[in-house]
């Protein structure tokens, strides 16, 4: 037998085994640059600076009104923002997965291309159209539509536009992927079967994008419950969030553990959204016999 055909003449198991070994590099390197921090952040949120363990960071987040509150507004921000980028995301992967040539090519660029400036840019494009002599209040002007500038800027509706536009593309990805998969005659056959537009959605179409529909929510959320740039610079202090939270509690209160808390508190939602997701998508998958 050549040593060519060794690695075939394994078991199996055996050459899995050997195949996983490919991924040993990537695992440490997330072990230390990434799970060693978390650890060290967790015994924070636990430390006390006499020594010692106390669960006072936790007490005083969930015991606290204003703390519950921000941890609310989070959820508010995440949910409303998850929401928009459904409401424009899904038709949005449709007409990129269903255009031809040089159309598809336009509608990637528009996708991919927001994706390469900085949400710090991002969102101070925002501010300068939002302010009161920005685009926005000239275009109302222009066309009549007010007598005078418009306070846009530092309000809630500012803030989810903004966010809307910085995660608009990670729902747009995963939709995108499994709606591309998606056999166009599966909705035409049940259109000639007499099935209405209505029932051809939500009995065909929906079914079918509903895994890659689960992970763009599943992305969108973890990531905008997150967020620091774009609720900072487009309303600051006025709607405070979880990470606005944690960021004051390092830089200006120097309270560890209370930054540790709120950031163990995030860590673990976003750990319940990624996980519930990814069981959701199995699920899904079994029923629906979609990957």
């Amino acid at each position: 037998m050549t040593s060519a055909a060794l690695p075939m003449a394994l078991p199996a198991w055996r050459r899995r085994d050997l195949t996983a070994l490919l991924a040993a590099p990537a695992f440490f390197y997330m072990l230390v640059v990434f799970g060693a921090p978390l650890l060290l952040l967790l015994y924070s949120s636990f430390h006390v600076d006499g020594g010692g363990f106390s669960l006072a960071g936790y007490t005083k987040i969930l015991g606290d009104a204003y703390y519950r509150q921000v941890i609310l507004n989070s959820f508010n921000l995440g949910a409303i923002t998850t929401l928009g980028c459904v409401v424009l995301g899904y038709p949005a992967a449709f007409a990129i997965a269903r255009a031809k040539g040089y159309w598809q090519v336009l509608l990637f660029a528009l996708v991919f291309l927001p994706l390469t400036v900085s949400i710090i840019v991002k969102s101070f494009g925002w501010a300068i159209l939002l302010r009161r002599d920005g685009l926005v209040n000239w275009a109302l002007l222009g066309l009549g539509l007010v007598d005078r500038p418009q306070r846009m800027l530092f309000t809630t509706e500012s803030l989810y536009v903004g966010m809307i536009n910085v995660f608009l593309p990670f729902m747009i990805l995963p939709l995108y992927s499994v709606v591309r998969m998606i056999d166009p005659r599966l909705a035409e056959a049940a259109a000639t079967l007499g099935a209405s537009p209505w029932y051809r959605f939500t009995r065909v179409v929906l079914p079918l994008s509903l895994p890659g529909l689960v992970a763009g929510i599943s992305i969108v959320f973890a990531l905008a419950i997150a967020a620091y740039v774009t609720p900072s610079l487009l309303l600051g202090d006025r709607y405070m969030t979880m990470s606005l939270v944690m960021a004051k509690a390092y830089l200006n209160l120097r309270d560890w553990q209370l930054g540790s808390a709120m950031a163990s508190i995030l860590l673990t939602i976003s750990i319940v959204v990624v996980v519930g997701t990814a069981w959701l998508q199995r699920l899904l998958a079994r029923r629906g016999g979609v990957s």
